[in-house]
């Protein structure tokens, strides 16, 4: 406690002998952490083509491969599979405004018991955010950022064109974005297409794409596609208010 009424004195003090060039850091502060924001109106009119988590992918491999993405309308993916990514990824998605407050409590409660980092609280609202706008790598400015912008997405934008835009973007392997491409490479069929069975593994593995493959047999996949059929049938695709 004392040494934070330390650091707020001095804070005082800096503002008081520079008062105008506070304000102003202050002020590009703020814009900095809204740039995203002016551009959040428009997904609920345009699909995202590339996003900041595939320019961080370019980059990683050194500009040897450009993701691969095939755009869809919502109404050409499968309603099996957008039922089995908000059992898994967010089931309360039609009821939250962009952050599920009782599963983040959760969430830090649970990774506070253990040292290693167990289950995130991140919505798909904000798990969009986090692929259109920023990348992986972590930091408590990034994550005040990641809330700011959500916010305002939930604000401007539909539930349906928040799905829309998140089958479109998400990875679902190296190199790999978007519910059509990842139905045509693991399973030779449409995101239109995709039977209970392909939909649930593909939802499994959105959590570590880069490790497991939807097609493959792995124990992860099995046991998570497993408890995706056991959420399905309490999802309710765009239910009446």
């Amino acid at each position: 406690m004392f040494e934070l009424t330390e650091c707020w004195e001095k804070l005082r003090e800096y503002y008081k002998a520079h008062r105008f060039k506070t304000i102003l850091l202050y002020l590009l502060l703020i814009f900095y952490s809204a740039i995203p924001v002016f551009q959040v109106p428009f997904l609920d009119f345009h699909t995202i083509r590339i996003s900041s988590l595939m320019d961080q992918r370019i980059l990683e491999n050194f500009f040897l491969y450009y993701p691969s993405q095939s755009r869809v309308a919502l109404a050409d993916v499968s309603p099996v599979l957008q039922k089995s990514i908000i059992a898994m990824e967010d089931d309360a998605f039609f009821t939250h405004r962009g952050i599920n407050w009782n599963q983040l409590e959760l969430s830090i409660q649970g990774n506070k018991r253990s040292s290693k980092r167990k289950r995130g609280g991140s919505t798909i609202s904000m798990q969009l955010v986090k692929n259109v706008y920023f990348t992986t790598n972590r930091s408590v400015i990034r994550k005040v950022k990641e809330l700011m912008v959500t916010a305002r997405l939930e604000k401007e934008v539909s539930k349906a064109g928040i799905l829309k835009n998140y089958v479109n973007i998400v990875e679902w392997g190296e190199g790999i974005f978007g519910a059509e491409k990842a139905a045509d490479t693991y399973f030779k069929t449409t995101a239109a297409k995709l039977n209970v069975n392909q939909a649930t593994r593909m939802a499994a593995v959105i959590p570590a794409p880069l490790r497991y493959k939807p097609s493959e047999n792995s124990r992860y996949v099995m046991r998570r596609s497993g408890i995706i059929r056991g959420r399905y049938n309490s999802v309710v695709l765009f239910p009446e208010k």
